[in-house]
Formats: structure tokens, C-alpha cells, sequence
């Protein structure tokens, strides 16, 4: 058994095959980017196949290879579940899929895990019923849990081999140029499956909206496309924001909302030219609002907002209180419209977004960072994947990395959720470091780092409570009384990877 600096014990095979965690820069070292074999087309070949099947067959796909999807369509996608089912019809079986993030509508997966089609997965996360299966032990290996960045690192390193990428497209013309705002099913920023483009050794573009050659503009260029299939429909337009942007009444989330815009508002980096990104719940969103408030009123702008982008920020680039928009993936329909229609928002992938092993990733240039949590504990460890069950059911998505690269990172979290409280002695599961943590807002107050000294000397006449964290975990637990230990099994179903490539923490079977 391995521990990390964090003193989170890791299986010895794990620890010997990824390293451990110890340090946020610890690992962002020199490395030989991926190549990948190119098979040229001729000025006659074509690449439009009339089927799933047919492209399957084309590209060799064969036991123990693996495949890829993006999840920019969220709970609308069509593309894994008809994939997999004509891999599991044609009889392939010890398949390792690497989806940048898995949604409820793939629960078809369990039944491929089952029957062995599927042996390995990675993603950024897991929902429902696919994270309660796997937290059940249903799959002999591990799942490897990547942040965004880490999973864009992963690829470009080689750590992740991509055999086939499987990339749906709301519109590409025959010869495999591809956006996300045209066509029937649009979801805006292609920036997840651009990574998987560029790296796969081949990729399949599955597209319900085909066009006359050339398509544009120009998301995944036909450079990086082998074949392209038609299909009836690739998703639901309505699944890409459903559960993820709504507005809120709840008066605990505005009051949480007010005081992250008040510390934000109040901050050394809140001045002109200032950048920030926000999360798509609904606490975040109001924490837009409130922040167009002041900027409004204090005559402030931003450079740039990033990330996932939701219509509360187009909103703010319209108003000209943003001056550019960088968009790895839309949240709603209007985000995806403004990302066709103007030219100050811009598409980007992966790894310009958050690679800690790129050239200078777009987060490292952000001053404000807002997120979630499920569980913050007494170091200001985040847990964002397991419940206080145990089981999986969220995503590490781009909180590490997020929170290692900008100058100021807020934790928004609810004192209590229901009788569950969300500041504990100690998290369930590490995904973000508390080293990347700098500031926690409840609806009861505020807790510091205590390693942001200038923080904390910046905030001394702050009109929000100020507690510290270990105040703040015992009026949690004073509400809901202390939450009984899980007991977990000796299994390891999931393996935390830091966004360097080491174990930050495992999760057992409960």
C-alpha cells in the first residue's frame, strides 16, 4: 500500500503504475507528445459509409482496442448507446471506452459491462445508475477518473490511445468537416471530442445533418476525419441542458449567491479587465447576476469568461460587461447560437482549456474561479464524485484544474444538504487538493484558506460572517449530528487520477 502527500492510501499496483499525488506542480514536467498513423485518402476515395456497422468494419475495430466519445449533447445523446450496441451485435467483446463524460441516458452500458463488450472505462464522470453499478463492483478493472484537463493530457501524452473516435456532429459535410451550430441537433462548442479528433488514429464522424462540402466554420476539419456516416438522429437538443442551467428562487442558494459575489466583488482581482469562470447550478448563475450588479455600478469589465458557457454569460457579452467569451462546451441553446453569431466568442478544445502539460492552458489566466462541491472537509479537500454514501455520482469534470490555475478559487456549497452536511471532518473522496482551495461560501458564511494570509487581510472588513473551517464543520454537524461511517468493501471500482497523471485517492466498492 502507497500513500500520497495528502496521506490517502493507494493500492501498491496503482501507485507503481500512475505514481501518487504529491503536489499540484509536482508532475507538470517535459514529455514526448503522442503521434499517431495516418492513412491518406486519395483525390477518388470517399469517406460517407452508409452505416455504423460498415464504419466499424472500415476502421478494424477488434477485441481489446479502444474507442472514444465526446459529451457535449449530455443527457441528449444517441451516439454511445448505438455504437455499442452494433459493437455488442457484431460481437466485440474487451472494448475500453474513454468518453469525456458519461450521462444517465448511457445506463445501456451496464448490460455491456455484463456480457464483456466492456472491460476498462475512463471518464470525467459517472451518473446514476452506471456510477451505482460500478460502485456495486460490477467491473472487474478499476475506472480511471481524469479531470478535463487531465483527460486532454492523458491523450496528447499517449497515456490514453484512442484506436476509434466516435464523434457526433451536428453537421459535417462528406468529407468530414464538422461544427456544432449548424444543424438539427446543436450543441454549440465542440471543444471535448476537437482533443479526440486530433490524437485518435482514426475517427468517425456520425452526423443527422449532412451538408454540402465545404461545411463551415470549421470546428474538426477533414484532416483529422477518416469516414462519415449518416444517421436519422444523433440527440435530443433538449437533453444538453437538461438538469444542468436552471434559475433559482431557493433562498439559500441567492444567499450563498450573494456572498461569493461579495467576496469576488471585493477581492484584489476584481477590477478592470478582470477574467472569471462559473459553474452552470443554480447558485453559480445567480452569482452572475449579482456580479453584473456591481460591474454595472463600478463601471468594470471583464476580458474573458471560460469554460462550460451558459446563457447568463452570453447575456453578459451582449451587455458588453464581458468583452470575449472562450467556449470549451455550451450549456444551453442560446450559448450555441452566440458561439455561431459572434465573433467575439470563441471555440477552443481540451487542452487550450485546462492541459496541465500544454504550451499555457486558457485557465491559467483566470483570476476568479466559482465551484461546487459535494463535500469540503477541515484541509478544504473537495470531493465532487462520491455522495455521502459512497457511491459515484458526480464528476471531476474541470474542478482541479480550475482551482490549481486561477488566482482566486470559491467553493459554493450549502452548509447542509437535506440532513447530509457538506463540511466534514474528512471527504469521502479527494478530487481537488485543499492546497488549490482558497475560499468556501455557505449560506452562513465564508471560511479562508488560512494559507491565503492576503486574502484574509483583504476580507477584514468584509460585510459577509467569517468563520473558520472547522467552525463552520461543527455548526454542520451541530444541524444533522455526525454522519455515520460507510462501510466500504475491499474492491477498488475507481481510481482518482490528479490532473498530473498520479492517484490522488481510490474509491472501494460500498
Amino acid at each position: 500500500m502507497g500513500q500520497n502527500k495528502l496521506g490517502r492510501d493507494i493500492p501498491q499496483e496503482f501507485a507503481e503504475q500512475y505514481g501518487v499525488f504529491g503536489g499540484e506542480f509536482e508532475e507538470i514536467k517535459t514529455y514526448q507528445e503522442h503521434s499517431r498513423q495516418i492513412n491518406p485518402v486519395k483525390p477518388r476515395d470517399t469517406k460517407l459509409l452508409g452505416s455504423i456497422k460498415e464504419a466499424i468494419e472500415k476502421t478494424g475495430l477488434k477485441d481489446g482496442m479502444t474507442i472514444s466519445f465526446h459529451h457535449h449533447f449530455r443527457e441528449g445523446d444517441f451516439v454511445m448507446n448505438m455504437v455499442m450496441d452494433t459493437i455488442a451485435e457484431m460481437g466485440i467483446k474487451n472494448i475500453s471506452i474513454a468518453p469525456s463524460s458519461i450521462a444517465n441516458v448511457h445506463e445501456p452500458l451496464i448490460g455491456h459491462i455484463k456480457n464483456g463488450v466492456v472491460t476498462n472505462i475512463t471518464s470525467s464522470g459517472l451518473r446514476d445508475k452506471v456510477g451505482a453499478a460500478i460502485s456495486e463492483g460490477i467491473m472487474e478493472n478499476p475506472v480511471v477518473i481524469r479531470s478535463h484537463g487531465g483527460r486532454a493530457r492523458a491523450i496528447a501524452r499517449g497515456d490514453i490511445k484512442i484506436d476509434v473516435a466516435f464523434l457526433g456532429a451536428p453537421s459535417s459535410d462528406a468529407y468530414g468537416n464538422v461544427n456544432g451550430t449548424v444543424g438539427k441537433a446543436t450543441c454549440g462548442s465542440l471543444g471535448y471530442a476537437m482533443i479526440d479528433a486530433k490524437y485518435a488514429e482514426q475517427v468517425v464522424i456520425i452526423t443527422d445533418y449532412l451538408v454540402d462540402y465545404p461545411n463551415t466554420p470549421i470546428s474538426i476539419p477533414q484532416t483529422d476525419v477518416d469516414y462519415v456516416v449518416e444517421v436519422d438522429a444523433i440527440g435530443d437538443p433538449d437533453g444538453i441542458a437538461k438538469g444542468a442551467t436552471r434559475f433559482t428562487k431557493n433562498p439559500k442558494e441567492l444567499l450563498i449567491a450573494e456572498y461569493a459575489s461579495k467576496v469576488i466583488t471585493k477581492s484584489p482581482y476584481f477590477k478592470e479587465g478582470f477574467s472569471f469562470q462559473t459553474g452552470t447550478g443554480g447558485a453559480s448563475l445567480a452569482v452572475s447576476r449579482f456580479m453584473r450588479e456591481t460591474m454595472i455600478k463600478e463601471n468594470i469589465t471583464a476580458d474573458f469568461a471560460l469554460g462550460g458557457i451558459t446563457n447568463a454569460m452570453v447575456e453578459l457579452l451582449e451587455e458588453g460587461l464581458v468583452k470575449k467569451i472562450i467556449d470549451v462546451q455550451d450549456f444551453d441553446h442560446p450559448s450555441g447560437i452566440s458561439l455561431g453569431n459572434s465573433e467575439n466568442h470563441y471555440e477552443i478544445d481540451a487542452n487550450f482549456y485546462a492541459s496541465p502539460l500544454s504550451k499555457g492552458a486558457a485557465i491559467n489566466q483566470l483570476d476568479v474561479a466559482i465551484l461546487s462541491a459535494l463535500e469540503i472537509d477541515t484541509d478544504f479537500n473537495v470531493n465532487v464524485i462520491t455522495g455521502s454514501d459512497g457511491v459515484i455520482r458526480g464528476a471531476s469534470g474541470g474542478h482541479s484544474d480550475t482551482s490549481a490555475a486561477c488566482k482566486m478559487s470559491l467553493i459554493i456549497s450549502p452548509l447542509v444538504r437535506g440532513r447530509i452536511p457538506t463540511i466534514v471532518e474528512a471527504v469521502n473522496t479527494v478530487v481537488t487538493p485543499g492546497s488549490s482551495v482558497d475560499v468556501v461560501v455557505t449560506e452562513i458564511g465564508i471560511a479562508i484558506n488560512p494559507a491565503r494570509q492576503d486574502l484574509i487581510e483583504a476580507f477584514k472588513n468584509l460585510d459577509v460572517p467569517q468563520y473558520t473551517i472547522e467552525e463552520l464543520q461543527e455548526k454542520a454537524y451541530a444541524i444533522v449530528g455526525v454522519p455515520d461511517k460507510i462501510e466500504y468493501g475491499e474492491k477498488t471500482v475507481a481510481l482518482i487520477e490528479y490532473r498530473d497523471g498520479t492517484i490522488i485517492d481510490v474509491v472501494k466498492n460500498v
